[in-house]
């Protein structure tokens, strides 16, 4: 065997090896990018106070939240994006609430914040409709829509998004139609 043939027989698996290394620690970084986006967008979280780590499409929480909802919510968001294989939420809480009305009360929010969410990532990765130009608010499962965009059909589009989300009872139209947009 020449020198050449020698070193590429022993460089070709290192290269494959870590050719499927630098795919994987890829993937990570696009599920934690998507992490910190889906945290970023959650008005009811800080998400400065929360940390994420992938390794192998587990993401582990850390930080520090304002209560158990908090907790709840920043798992639940994350586990809901794709790739993610589990999370490991070890978030602290740093105030709790304690009577039963403000945890019914705080389930309710976390239901909502969670269906706002929700409806503002499916509208922004929708190709066809402009979620910046939308606006997305929720309360006790009532969807209210608001913004400009440009055709109806792309209006029918977030409408339909909106409606077709977990835990939507109705959904506000407050969407106008400006073909100039």
């Amino acid at each position: 065997m020449t020198k050449t043939a020698i070193a590429l027989a022993v460089l070709i698996p290192a290269f494959t090896v870590s050719a499927q290394d630098w795919k994987d620690e890829a993937k990570d970084a696009w599920i934690d990018g998507k992490a910190e986006t889906v945290l970023l967008l959650n008005t009811n979280l800080n998400n400065f106070d929360i940390n994420t780590d992938v390794n192998n499409g587990k993401v582990v929480l850390t930080g520090k939240v304002n209560s158990d909802v908090d907790k709840a919510l920043a798992a639940e968001l994350v586990e809901g994006i794709d790739g993610v294989k589990s999370v490991d939420n070890q978030l602290t809480v740093v105030a709790s609430s304690s009577s039963k009305d403000d945890a019914e009360k705080d389930g309710q929010v976390l239901t909502d914040t969670k269906i706002t969410t929700v409806v503002k990532t499916r509208l922004l990765f929708e190709s066809e409709v402009s979620g910046t130009s939308i606006e997305v608010t929720t309360k006790q499962g009532v969807v209210t829509l608001e913004g400009t965009l440009a055709s109806e059909a792309e209006k029918d589009l977030a409408l339909a998004i909106a409606r077709n989300t977990d835990d939507v009872k109705s959904v506000v139209d407050n969407i106008k139609i400006d073909a100039n947009s």
